[in-house]
């Protein structure tokens, strides 16, 4: 995503949400288990699951973080937000990607949110989201872990790209008894790597600062001092850290709106 400046007033021309009657916008974060929505005429987060029903029953349409059923994720936010939608305008769309979802994530997840006919869509890292959400100096290098129901992420921030990041097929909702050591051993695996691949100083420097933990995971004490035992270095829970990427990509949103290259939608 080409980030943008922070919020410029552009008097007559645009308003703050939700007073600008000719504009929309949605934030999303498309989860395996939860699917979160902000948008600009609500300014509050939809938190639902990431379900729909057919002939046969419940379907999941996203599993580990891939989208494997498009139409069931369009027919999924359809029905969460068509009908929150103005009838005239078109949104400008920020949606939240996983760090290593790449492009194939991103093709099916544009695909799928053409049903709430955006006029533009913007993809940010989850992990650049969640800074975002807290306001993380991003000038300097950062480390996120994000521990959601069915995927594990760390991404290395630096000047607010991601320049290192690792996957685990791994989450809280695991059927194991051992998960919250699994997910410390495996995060930690992968921190492992980052700094024996890294021929610079900014793992160790992230590490250093400390990690902010995102996600349902971070809702679990024994993950966050688990992690800080074996990073050897601090863990900070984010507040509420399951919303933190759709929050973060609703300042994204409001940042968009109110730049000054924004013209009226048709």
């Amino acid at each position: 995503m080409t980030m943008m400046p922070g919020p410029v007033p552009l008097p007559g021309r645009h308003r703050s949400w939700p007073w600008c009657p000719r504009c929309s916008g949605i934030a999303l974060d498309l989860g395996s288990a939860r699917t979160r929505a902000w948008t600009s005429n609500r300014r509050m987060v939809l938190d639902v699951p990431t379900m729909t029903f057919s002939g046969g029953g419940a379907v999941y349409p996203i599993r580990r973080g891939a989208i494997v059923d498009t139409p069931g994720t369009a027919l999924m936010l359809d029905r969460l937000l068509g009908h929150r939608l103005p009838r005239f305008g078109r949104p400008l769309l920020i949606l939240t990607a996983p760090v290593l979802g790449g492009v194939a994530y991103r093709a099916e997840a544009r695909v799928a949110v053409e049903v709430l006919r955006p006029r533009t869509v913007l993809t940010v890292p989850t992990a650049r989201a969640v800074a975002t959400a807290v306001d993380a100096d991003l000038a300097r290098p950062l480390l996120v872990v994000d521990v959601g129901a069915h995927l594990t992420e760390v991404a290395l921030l630096s000047g607010g790209d991601v320049i290192d990041a690792r996957h685990a097929a791994l989450g809280t909702s695991d059927e194991d008894g051992q998960i919250t050591d699994c997910v410390v051993a495996t995060v930690a695996t992968m921190v492992a790597a980052m700094l024996e691949q890294d021929r610079t100083s900014r793992t160790r420097e992230a590490l250093r600062r400390g990690a902010l933990l995102a996600g349902g995971g971070a809702l679990l004490p024994d993950i966050g001092y688990g992690l800080a035992g074996e990073l050897h270095a601090p863990v900070q829970p984010v507040p509420a850290p399951h919303t933190a990427a759709v929050r973060g990509a609703a300042k994204l949103l409001r940042a968009a709106h109110a730049h000054p290259s924004r013209t009226h939608p048709d």
